[in-house]
This record gives structure tokens, C-alpha cells and sequence, in this order.
């Protein structure tokens, strides 16, 4: 007990982001979310803060005095939100869209309707008018205090009196706290108390040690917890589903990805060629499953740089290595039918609860060692849980997964999800099936924890200049344009 309470300050102290209410462990449902490209801190965290600003504005009874309404984007949504999308999230957002609903397609030309117009639909009844130019502002050199990814929303009536004002973070994976005043924001999470809380890779050990149950059972219970079995396991294939779509439709969409760097998209062609080399005749590869690994990944980032639909996971910039990893569990463990897909989901959730409520898996506060490196961990549990893996052993795949990602910056060229961004999912998923593999090649015994390498990446994260943290400032970011 002393141990984990004493786990639980270091955590705090290292890491500024968000209080969780006790007896409560992170839903599989508010990891894994269904949404739009290309960023969940920058594009569905907007998105669902406007929504929430609207919101207030309809429970507080003004919104009909509502003349005038301004959003500021602050930190890192600031400096990379155009190539983030982040200014069409807030309209939408203001208009009451959402990231699982929205359409991908039409909701672009309603982003330039309003531009056009001038006319904003505010919480989907209210017409405003709204100058994107002077009314949405985003500051590229000034930071709030609490988080990087900060927003402030406010509204004046005809008198020219601001009646309303509310401050927002995207604190990474989509989730969005309000500014309470507190200093620490909590995260608004399904407060039904679970039979088995978990902080801490520590903790999860324990429970399962103590109750016999292996973590995708562990898992399952605090679930069904919330919601009827028969629900979550439909929840889970939906989510499943969402990314198998996604792999389609990025194996078969060619051209140029949006934002100005002309990046080609190569799915569809590395798709084309893995067919045409399994045709009968054509040398084997031994490493083919690798090259299949590669076009999964590929495929959903492409498509999340495109902003189609896609699953944060936990994070968007990192959405291709929980499904190509699932896609690689499906075709080449045998076995693996949709009972164990759940199972991968639920015990990869495990893991990024753990990362959530430990750390942080927000680029713009630890670099992409918080979005990159939790899905490595989380999809290497995932799979050595389909492998049979022991709770020991599922903790090492994510200490590994996790541990060979520390350091690594976000650094996006031209602050669009694209380089290297969607080649390092692709990299992030061959590390999670080789740590899987190292995982279970051994008994679980390791020297250094799942906790420790949390801990590590947060230290990291802290010391690690700002410019390096999806600011586009440093790195990669300003380096391709001078070679």
C-alpha cells in the first residue's frame, strides 16, 4: 500500500496533467475513440471543447444573447493548429459536430461556407457572426500555465459585454479538461466504481496476482461494470471494425496527402505489390509479414492525414500501431478470432489506462515518446495477451514497447501528421510485435518496470526543450527545409 501511494506522488510530480477521481480505472471506451484525422490533441480535442462551450452557453440560457463569440488557441495548438486542422474543428465543434458523427467528407465545405459567409450556426440553431481572421486566433509564441494545448472560448452580446468565458485543454488521445480553477483540472470520466481499479503496472499486478485473473478478465469485469457484456464486446468489434475499415480505405486511396508538402500516399501501391507477390510462382519472402505490418500502419495514418475516419489510439498521430499490430494478430497467430480481438483491445487499454493516468500521452507535453511510444506499449501487451502471455509478461512487452521510444520528439514538418509521423507508425509496429516476442521468449522478469519507464519518459519529457514537442520549431521541422 505504501508502495503505491509512494508510486502515485512520483507520478504527480512529474507530471502535470490530470486528476482522476479513485476507485475509477480509464475505460477501454475513452482510449479507443472513433473520429477525424489528423490529430486528437489538435483536431478531436478542439472539436469537443467547442462543443462544450456551445454547451454551456445553452445550459447558462445566454445563447440567444450570443452576438459575438472568439476562440483563442494557445501553446502548441497555436504554433501547429492550421496543418492540425485545429481552427475547422472549433467551427465545428461550435456548431455542435462530433468526432464520431461528423461527416469527412462534407464537413470541409461547411468549414469554408462559414469562412464565406461569415455566418457561424452556433450549437446548431443559434446564427453568429464569426470572422475566422479576427474571431479565431491562434498564438503561436504564448503557453497557458497548465497544459501546452490550451483554449479560451468567449462570447459578448449585442451590448458588446462579454458574458461568457471558458477555458479549455486538449490534453492529448482526445480527452478535454476544463479549466475549474483548481490548478488541476480532472478529467470528466464514467465515474461507475470498477471491482478492480488500477493506477499503475504495479497495481495491475497485484490485482491479478491476488484474484486469479488474467488482465483481459480484469478488464472485462470493470467493463461490464459499465455497460452489459453483450454491449461491450459490440463496442469492441465496432472499434474493430472502425480500424479495419480505415486499413481498406487506405490500401485502395492514391494521390497526394492535403497541407502542401505533396507527400504521395503509398499505401495503395505497397498494397498492389504484397498481392501480385503472393500470386503462385513468385519467390517467398520470409520477411513478408514485416511488409504487411508496414502498408496496415501506412494505410491508417494516411488516411488520418487525409482526415478520414480513423480510431484514436490513443492518440491520432499514433492511431496505425494498435490496428496493423491487431491486423498482424489476426492473420498470423492462429486462433485469433473475434473473442481474442476483444481481448487485444481490452488488454491494450489496460496499458494506455496506465499511461493516461501515470503520464501523459500528449506530444505537445512529452514529445511523440508519449503518443508513438504508448501505442508500441500498449499493442505489444495486446498481442502477447493473444500469445498467452502471463500479467508479468504483458507488463514487460509495454516497458519494452515503451522503453525504446524515450526521448523521441514531435517534431511534425510544416505542422502537418505526416513526417515523419506516418512512416513512424510504421516503425512503432514492427517494435511492438519484437517486443511481444522478446516478452514472451523470457518469464516476465525484468529489471525495469512498466512504472519505472513511465516515470523515465516523464522526467524526459520535462527536460526535453519546448521546440520539440509538436511546435514545429525544432528538428525535423526545420531542418527538411534546409536540406
Amino acid at each position: 500500500m505504501a508502495l503505491k501511494a509512494f508510486a502515485w506522488v512520483l507520478c504527480r510530480c512529474y507530471s502535470p496533467t490530470v486528476r482522476h477521481n479513485e476507485g475509477v480505472t480509464v475505460s477501454a471506451f475513452e482510449l479507443f475513440k472513433i473520429g477525424i484525422g489528423p490529430s486528437s490533441s489538435h483536431t478531436v480535442g478542439p472539436m469537443r471543447a467547442a462543443k462544450r462551450f456551445a454547451t454551456a452557453l445553452v445550459e447558462d440560457g445566454i445563447l440567444l444573447n450570443v452576438t459575438r463569440i472568439k476562440a483563442e488557441l494557445f501553446g502548441s495548438l497555436g504554433a501547429t493548429g492550421f496543418g492540425h486542422g485545429s481552427p475547422n474543428a472549433v467551427m465545428w465543434g461550435l456548431e455542435y459536430a462530433e468526432p464520431e458523427t461528423i461527416d469527412t467528407h462534407t464537413a470541409p465545405l461547411r468549414a469554408e461556407e462559414i469562412i464565406d459567409s461569415q455566418i457561424l450556426l452556433l450549437a446548431n440553431r443559434h446564427p453568429v457572426r464569426f470572422e475566422p481572421r479576427t474571431d479565431l486566433v491562434l498564438h503561436r509564441t504564448k503557453s497557458l500555465d497548465f497544459h501546452p494545448n490550451g483554449m479560451t472560448f468567449r462570447a459578448w452580446n449585442e451590448a458588446g459585454e462579454q458574458i461568457a468565458e471558458h477555458t479549455y485543454y486538449s490534453v492529448g488521445g482526445g480527452f478535454v479538461v476544463a479549466d475549474d480553477g483548481s490548478g488541476a483540472p480532472s478529467v470528466q470520466l464514467d465515474p461507475t466504481p470498477v471491482p478492480h481499479p488500477f493506477r499503475t503496472g504495479a497495481d495491475l499486478v497485484e490485482v491479478c496476482n491476488s484474484t486469479g485473473l488474467s488482465v483481459a478478465e480484469v478488464m472485462w469485469e470493470n467493463e461490464t461494470a459499465r455497460r452489459p457484456r453483450e454491449a461491450v464486446r459490440a463496442g469492441l468489434l465496432r472499434i474493430w471494425q472502425v480500424m479495419r475499415t480505415c486499413v481498406e480505405a487506405g490500401s485502395r486511396t492514391e494521390g497526394v496527402l492535403p497541407g502542401g508538402l505533396k507527400v504521395r500516399r503509398r499505401a495503395a501501391d505497397l498494397h498492389q505489390r504484397l498481392i501480385a507477390a503472393a500470386e503462385p510462382g513468385q519467390l517467398v519472402d520470409p520477411l513478408a509479414a514485416m511488409d504487411w505490418v508496414n502498408l496496415w500502419a501506412l494505410a491508417v495514418n494516411e488516411e488520418n492525414a487525409a482526415g478520414g475516419r480513423v480510431v484514436t489510439a490513443p492518440t491520432n498521430g499514433a492511431a496505425g500501431i494498435v490496428p496493423a499490430v491487431g491486423h498482424y494478430v489476426a492473420r498470423f497467430v492462429p486462433g485469433t478470432d473475434d473473442d481474442a480481438i476483444c481481448d487485444y483491445l481490452l488488454v491494450a487499454a489496460a496499458i494506455g489506462a496506465i499511461h493516461q493516468q501515470t503520464g501523459s500521452i500528449s506530444g505537445a507535453e512529452v514529445g511523440c515518446q508519449g503518443e508513438v511510444g504508448t501505442a508500441c506499449s500498449m499493442a505489444a501487451a495486446g498481442m502477447t495477451a493473444v500469445k498467452g502471455g502471463t500479467v508479468e509478461q504483458i507488463c514487460n512487452a509495454a516497458e519494452i514497447g515503451l522503453e525504446h521510444h524515450l526521448g523521441l520528439t514531435c517534431d511534425p514538418v510544416g505542422g502537418l501528421v505526416q513526417i515523419p509521423c506516418i512512416e513512424r507508425n510504421a516503425v512503432g509496429s514492427i517494435k511492438a510485435i519484437n517486443a511481444a516476442k522478446l516478452a514472451m521468449a523470457g518469464d516476465g522478469t525484468h529489471k525495469v518496470s512498466l512504472d519505472q519507464v513511465i516515470k523515465t519518459m516523464m522526467q524526459t519529457g520535462k527536460d526535453m526543450k519546448v521546440k520539440y514537442k509538436e511546435t514545429s520549431r525544432g528538428g525535423l521541422a526545420v531542418n527538411i527545409v534546409e536540406c
